[in-house]
């Protein structure tokens, strides 16, 4: 009975660190921007192997900057948006890629290698 007990301690143990290291944080990604010619500021996470959020919306004509906040890591990091001639390695939640949208559609981005992805919605 003492080792059974045991193992399965060890295994709630296991369980909840599990879940305190794979749950990543809420993240914000609406874009936040006053009026006409503001910078549209957007923050993607991580969430599911995946940025978060996948779809991000924003307006044509007006300057976009977009962070990735600290749950991104690894090659997710290296922000790719192959349409607008944006690849950049994103070091810290200070760093940012900034453009302006000027042709409404939808445009992929991803990491560098292709891993994670999402779509930035211009309208």
């Amino acid at each position: 009975m003492g080792n059974k007990a045991i193992y399965i301690g060890v295994i709630v143990l296991i369980l909840v660190a599990g879940f305190f290291l794979i749950k990543s944080p809420n993240v914000n990604g609406e874009v936040t921007s006053g009026g006409t010619g503001d910078i549209q500021k957007v923050t993607i996470g991580f969430k599911n192997y995946n940025y978060d959020p996948q779809v991000v919306k924003v307006k044509a004509n007006q300057p976009v900057r977009i962070y990735l906040d600290d749950s991104v890591y690894g090659c997710y990091r290296a922000f790719t948006i192959r349409e607008f001639g944006i690849s950049k390695f994103l070091q810290s939640t200070n760093d940012y890629v900034e453009f302006t949208p000027t042709k409404p559609g939808t445009y992929a981005f991803s990491c560098s290698m292709g891993m994670g992805t999402g779509k930035l919605i211009v309208e």
